[in-house]
């Protein structure tokens, strides 16, 4: 890893900028599932992962309680995380189809993972200023990855937010409406590719499936060679 990305993934970590989610992560990690009861939990901000030269970047709003703030790696360990992995497998970008733990050896090929907000709120609902404190460690995330091409935004949430900071940065008065599969292209060049967040309440109500997924990076690998 490039000593100044593992330098601001050390700085993530020991971040304490927001309290409340502070309060929230120390509670979660203490009042713990019961699958996950003999477990130490990470109980830390989360720091994005994968490869430094990456073309493309895949983009979630924040950890989940009992996923990554548990584990220490973004959509790992839950059940977003294994439908995302099992379909990243497939399209040839990850090489293991489970994402378990730091440890499992798991590799990207041309892609960063990571989340806007680096600590799990609560209700899964953060506040304006704790994005607000966040931005500056995702703006500089991107900023590493010199030959980014694509961002893959995960969700609604994580859509509208990646596209505010942008909007912000680049001044931009443009609506940009959330649809699956829909891309945006940046004054910088980046291409948005807004996808449907893969969660177990999207895929068991059939919103996203594992057909309309693996099309979605699919398309993304092409925006990136292209």
């Amino acid at each position: 890893m490039d000593i100044r990305l593992n330098d601001l993934n050390k700085t993530i970590v020991n971040c304490k900028k927001c309290p409340r989610l502070v309060k929230f992560i120390r509670k979660v990690s203490s009042i713990k599932r019961k699958q996950n009861r003999d477990e130490v939990y990470w109980g830390k901000p989360v720091p994005g992962f994968g490869d430094l030269s990456s073309k493309i970047a895949i983009i979630g709003l924040a950890p989940a309680a009992h996923g990554g703030t548990r584990t220490g790696r973004a959509f790992t360990g839950d059940k977003s995380g294994d439908f995302l992995f099992k379909c990243l497998h497939k399209v040839g970008i990850s090489n293991s189809p489970l994402s378990k733990n730091l440890q499992d050896n798991l590799k990207l090929k041309s892609t960063y993972i990571t989340n806007i907000l680096k600590c799990v709120p609560p209700e899964d609902k953060p506040l304006s200023i704790e994005i607000s404190n966040c931005s500056n460690f995702f703006d500089k995330e991107i900023l590493f990855l010199k030959n980014l091409k694509v961002i893959v935004t995960l969700g609604k949430v994580a859509f509208d937010n990646c596209m505010k900071l942008y909007k912000q940065k680049f001044n931009i008065e443009q609506k940009f409406i959330f649809k699956h599969n829909k891309t945006y292209k940046l004054p910088n060049g980046l291409i948005i590719l807004s996808s449907y967040h893969p969660s177990p309440r999207n895929v068991n109500t059939k919103l996203i499936s594992e057909k309309m997924m693996i099309k979605l990076f699919k398309k993304a690998k092409r925006l990136a060679t292209s």
